[in-house]
């Protein structure tokens, strides 16, 4: 353990996952409180949101413990089976994400992904303009009208996972006296063996 922290606390979140975390929500609040009025802003915080998704995918490989995919990727039954728990207020305490809060990583990034992807396609057909535009130029109407509803259906999907995160995070917090806001700010978070589970001790 670093001698820097306190006893009870561990370093879980290094800093690239939480620049990553935080730059990630104010990109997608721009995105989408600009996304009438304000096209090329909106249209920047797209392009930043791009290469935050290609970073993600990449640490989730490669770095640190808590950061990688494999530390939380769990099969559906176990993600059903810890909801359960939450509900009936029995739910283990994980120090990386729990299955849940892990389930939700890869939907958000699934969702953003396909929002992303749509608004390219949306970009190029409605103003030309961005990678896409010369592939657009020749596609029917048809298809950047298209574009443009899954755009806004997964930017609003998108939006209602991130309440959900919200409601997990201030669950979590309450069910197990902890400050997970405070944690991905700080990378800490408080340890006690008992209260653990068992899979995540270190």
């Amino acid at each position: 353990m670093n001698t820097q922290l306190s006893r009870n606390e561990i370093k879980v979140w290094d800093l690239p996952v939480r620049l990553f975390h935080w730059s990630l929500a104010s990109c997608f609040l721009i995105a989408y409180v600009t996304e009438d009025d304000f096209v090329t802003l909106h249209t920047y915080a797209g392009y930043t949101i791009i290469g935050l998704i290609a970073f993600r995918l990449i640490w989730g490989f490669i770095g640190s413990q808590h950061a990688r995919f494999s530390d939380f990727t769990h099969p559906p039954k176990t993600v059903i089976t810890y909801l359960k728990q939450v509900i009936r207020f029995r739910a283990d305490r994980f120090i990386g994400h729990n299955p849940a809060g892990g389930a939700m990583v890869f939907a958000l990034l699934i969702s953003l992904s396909l929002a992303i992807l749509s608004g390219l396609i949306t970009y190029g057909a409605e103003q030309s303009s961005g990678p896409l535009a010369g592939l657009m130029a020749t596609a029917p109407l048809a298809i950047g009208k298209a574009a443009e509803e899954v755009h806004e259906f997964f930017a609003n999907l998108t939006l209602v996972l991130v309440l959900l995160h919200l409601a997990g995070v201030a669950i979590a917090s309450i069910q197990h006296g902890e400050n997970l806001v405070r944690s991905m700010i700080s990378g800490r978070k408080q340890t006690h063996q008992y209260s653990i589970h068992p899979s995540h001790r270190k």
